[in-house]
């Protein structure tokens, strides 16, 4: 019996990034929904938002704003890949369709995380010299 592998449609790494959202999108009752929320993780095609008080239906296409770290806003269209329906902490799982360029430069490369620079040598202090082992460099 052959096995079936599945793999994850991903283009990049995600980054945990709590951003606030605002999604519209219309129910399937007609009813136009206005929720506020806060992302999860970002990735360079799309968000896992959490929304706490209604999720939209898979395959949906949502109105996302979303307000990224440097306090600018970004306004894309997004499908509804996935929903969690935990009732604790409900999740929707957009992607964005089109403006990817500007997502990525706005919301998901500001949330890459950042590695310092070690702090500088304190004053009169030098900076250690890396030492050379003779028997590596012969």
């Amino acid at each position: 019996m052959p096995r079936q592998i599945e793999t994850e449609n991903r283009h990049g790494p995600r980054y945990l990034a709590s951003l606030e959202v605002k999604a519209e999108w219309d129910a399937t009752n007609g009813e136009h929904v206005v929720a506020e929320g806060i992302t999860e993780n970002v990735g360079p095609e799309g968000t896992l938002v959490h929304l706490p008080r209604q999720l939209p239906d898979v395959g949906s296409r949502v109105r996302l704003e979303v307000l990224g770290e440097g306090g600018e806003k970004l306004q894309v269209i997004a499908e509804v890949l996935r929903i969690e329906r935990n009732p604790g902490h409900p999740l929707a799982a957009l992607q964005v369709l089109g403006e990817t360029d500007e997502w990525k430069g706005l919301i998901w490369e500001p949330a890459a995380p950042r590695v310092a620079p070690p702090p500088p040598p304190a004053e009169g202090e030098t900076e250690p010299e890396a030492e050379e082992d003779d028997d590596l460099a012969n």
